[in-house]
C-alpha cells in the first residue's frame, strides 16, 4: 500500500523492484498476501489519519504489517496507534525494510524471479514515470517537518539519474516527470560536482540535468522548482522544445511578511518581474503553483494581497491549502492564528477568483490544434493531457472517440471547448 506524495510513491518502486530481485511476489489482496508493506505519509493531520487508517485495515485483514514512509519518522505514533506492526521504518529506507521482510517472512529461493527488468517495478501507467533526483531539503520553512523526516538534500549522482532516465525510455516511458523536495537545489549539496554520462563530463545542476534529459526525445516536465535565479535557464530549453513549456514553481503567498515569516526565498514583486520574463521567453509557458492561506497571523490585508498577485500573475494551474498546524512545525508556535472558518472561507474565495483566470486561460486554446498523451480510453473517447497538463493533479483534455487513439501513444488533436480546467478536443 503506497500512500502519499510522487516521492514515496518512488520509495515503493524501489522496495517492490528489491523484493521482486529478491524472489518475492506482490499479491492483489491483503488476504492473499503472507505480510504488507505499508508506505505512509505524515505531513498534515489529514494524511497521518488516512495512513494510520491504512495500517489498520492492513492489520484486520492481514495482521502481519510492516510500515514505512514520513509517518514512520514522526516519533513512536505509529506503534502507539497499532502495537500489533511488525517494523516501523522513515522515509527512502528500502534496506531497513528489506531487513524487515527477511526477519519476517524469509526469502524465497527461485533464481528466475531476480531477473527484472533494468527500469525496475513502478506502479504508475507504462507511459509516464516520476523521475526522483534527490532526497529531502536544506530549506527550514515554518509550515514544514519534511527535513524532519527526510533529512537535508542529497543529490543523486547525476549518471545514475541519466541511466534511469533512458531505462525508463526503453521500457517504453513517453513521460519523465522529473521531482524532488527542492528540484532547483540539485546538486548543491555536492557543490555541483562533475558526474559522467555517456562518457562525457556533466555537472549535477539543474539546468545540465534538464538539457542531458531534453537530447533524450521525451516529455520532460519539472515539478517542484523554487523560483531561484538560475531557474530562468531552464526556460529557454523549453521555447527551443527540448523541456515541456510547464513549471511547477510554490510561491506559496505574496506577502513579504508572511513569505519572510513562512521562511521563503524570494518576494512577489520579484516573483511577478519572472514571470513576465518567462512568457518573453517561452510564450506558451504553463504555470503551476501552491499557495497556503490562513497562515498563522495572515492579515485580511495580506489575504487581499495575495489575490491581486493572483490577479496580476495569470497562473495557469493553482493549488491552494488552508493552512494546517502539523506536528512538530515552527510555525504553530507564532501568534495570530486564524480561526478554522476564516480560513475556508479564504481558501473558497482564491479557488472561485482562480477559476476565472483558468477559464479565460484555457478558452485562448480553443481552435488550436494541440499534442496529447493518452492515459485511457472508454467508450466516450480518449482521456488524455497536453504539455499544460501534468497527471493527477493538473486538467485532462477529453478527445471524441477515434480509431486511431491509441492508451500511452501521442495524438494530434485540435480543441474544441474549454471549460474551468479541462479541454475538449478531436483527432486533427
Amino acid at each position: 500500500m503506497s500512500l502519499g506524495c510522487p516521492k514515496a510513491l518512488v520509495d515503493s518502486e524501489r522496495i517492490l523492484t528489491q523484493l521482486r530481485a529478491e524472489g518475492y511476489r506482490v499479491a492483489p489482496t491483503y488476504e492473499n498476501a503472507d505480510l504488507v508493506v505499508v508506505n505512509t505519509c505524515g505531513f498534515i493531520g489529514s494524511a497521518i489519519d488516512e495512513s494510520l487508517g491504512a495500517i489498520g485495515d492492513a492489520l484486520a485483514a492481514n495482521g502481519k504489517v510492516i510500515v514505512t514512509g514520513c509517518l514512520g519518522a514522526k516519533g513512536d505514533i505509529v506503534r502507539k496507534t497499532h502495537p500489533g506492526v511488525l517494523a516501523v521504518t522513515g522515509p527512502h529506507a528500502t534496506a531497513e525494510v528489506m531487513r524487515a521482510v527477511h526477519e519476517h517472512l524469509p526469502q524465497p529461493h527461485d533464481p528466475y524471479t531476480s531477473l527484472i527488468p533494468p527500469q525496475g517495478i513502478r506502479l504508475t501507467p507504462a507511459h509516464y514515470a516520476y523521475l526522483k533526483i534527490a532526497e529531502g531539503c536544506n530549506h527550514r520553512c515554518t509550515f514544514c517537518i519534511i527535513p524532519a523526516l527526510r533529512g537535508d538534500l542529497v543529490s543523486r549522482p547525476i549518471g545514475e539519474v541519466m541511466q534511469e532516465a533512458e531505462n525508463l525510455l526503453q521500457a517504453g516511458v513517453k513521460e519523465l516527470l522529473v521531482i524532488s523536495q527542492d528540484t532547483s537545489a540539485y546538486g548543491v549539496d555536492v557543490k555541483y560536482r562533475t558526474g559522467f554520462w555517456r562518457g562525457r563530463p556533466l555537472k549535477t545542476r539543474m539546468t545540465e540535468l534538464a538539457r542531458a534529459l531534453g537530447e533524450l526525445g521525451a516529455w520532460v516536465r519539472l515539478h517542484y522548482v523554487y523560483p531561484y535565479p538560475h531557474v530562468d535557464e531552464v526556460v529557454p530549453l523549453m521555447a527551443d522544445g527540448k523541456l515541456l513549456p510547464y513549471l511547477d514553481v510554490p510561491f506559496q503567498h505574496a506577502s513579504p511578511r508572511i513569505l519572510k515569516l513562512m521562511k521563503r526565498p524570494a518576494s512577489a514583486e520579484d516573483n511577478l518581474v519572472r514571470i513576465r520574463r518567462w512568457r518573453e521567453i517561452c510564450p506558451d509557458i504553463t504555470l503551476r503553483s501552491t499557495f497556503i492561506v490562513g497562515f498563522p497571523g495572515e492579515t485580511q490585508e495580506e489575504f487581499e494581497e495575495l489575490l491581486a498577485f493572483l490577479d496580476e500573475a495569470q497562473l495557469d494551474r493553482v493549488g491552494c491549502f488552508a493552512y494546517s498546524a502539523v506536528d512538530g512545525a515552527a510555525a504553530n508556535a507564532l501568534p495570530g492564528a486564524v480561526p478554522e472558518e476564516t480560513k475556508q472561507e479564504r481558501r473558497a474565495r482564491l479557488m472561485l477568483q482562480q477559476e476565472t483566470i483558468s477559464a479565460r486561460r484555457l478558452a485562448r486554446r480553443v481552435g488550436q490544434t494541440r499534442t496529447v498523451l493518452v492515459d485511457a480510453i472508454n467508450a466516450d473517447g480518449a482521456i488524455a493531457r497536453s504539455s499544460a497538463d501534468a497527471p493527477e493533479i493538473d486538467g485532462t483534455v477529453y478527445v471524441a472517440p477515434d480509431r486511431t487513439l491509441k492508451v500511452g501513444e501521442f495524438a494530434t488533436v485540435r480543441v474544441a471547448r474549454a471549460g474551468t480546467h479541462d479541454l475538449w478536443a478531436a483527432v486533427a
